[in-house]
């Protein structure tokens, strides 16, 4: 998931294959246009050297794009791995009204193996949302204000986190990844707009903003 600084942009790398490379370097984020940034499908040992080096490029991505979600289809590796991050920073770059709004709070880095949401309670709330695979673009999506989500952290031990918030909107966002959905396929009508173009109104009939 992605949050707009027109400060720094996303760092692509690729091989000399032309394939994302892992842990000597920062792998590329994939388009929407990819299947693999649409779905994780297999399943390999946790703990294992090899998941532990994924994780940790994940990470390395996801910050320095920068962003506070990734999924590991996004960087073309088709397995249930998702990483969130929000930082006092990254929320410093928004205005205090709009974070006021989105209930959005700084919270420490997640890595959740094999997520499992559940969405809790009926209130939800629209908020524009945007996504590094779909960079500088941006649309307003409903999404539950809590949300539980199950799994293993990347040591293989069974967590739970219940959030709230934007913290619960990245969470829902990041597991969508790994069903194969993007932000885009549940995108309110008519709200898809550049990042240039945020601050403008709404268009007549289109939803308003904040909690339902």
């Amino acid at each position: 998931m992605q949050f707009h600084d027109s400060r720094r942009a996303i760092f692509i790398q690729w091989n000399l294959q032309g394939r994302p490379s892992l842990c000597t370097n920062l792998v590329s984020i994939k388009n929407y246009s990819s299947a693999t940034a649409r779905a994780g499908r297999s399943s390999w040992e946790i703990g294992s050297e090899r998941i532990q080096k994924i994780i940790d490029e994940m990470v390395k991505v996801m910050r320095n794009a920068p962003g506070v979600g990734l999924a590991a289809p996004q960087i073309g590796i088709p397995l249930k791995i998702i990483v969130l991050e929000d930082t006092n920073e990254y929320i410093s770059y928004a205005p205090k009204d709009e974070t006021k709004a989105q209930d959005r709070r700084p919270f420490d880095l997640l890595v959740i193996i094999n997520p499992k949401l559940k969405k809790k309670g009926s209130k939800t709330a629209l908020f524009f949302e945007g996504c590094l695979s779909v960079d500088g673009f941006r649309a307003v999506v409903e999404r539950h204000l809590e949300v539980e989500v199950g799994g293993l952290d990347r040591n293989g031990k069974t967590i739970k986190v219940d959030a709230s918030g934007w913290q619960a909107r990245i969470l829902q966002h990041e597991c969508d990844h790994l069903d194969g959905t993007l932000y885009v396929d549940k995108m309110a009508p008519r709200t898809f707009r550049t990042v240039e173009n945020l601050d403008l109104p709404l268009a007549a009939g289109c939803p308003k903003l904040g909690v339902c």
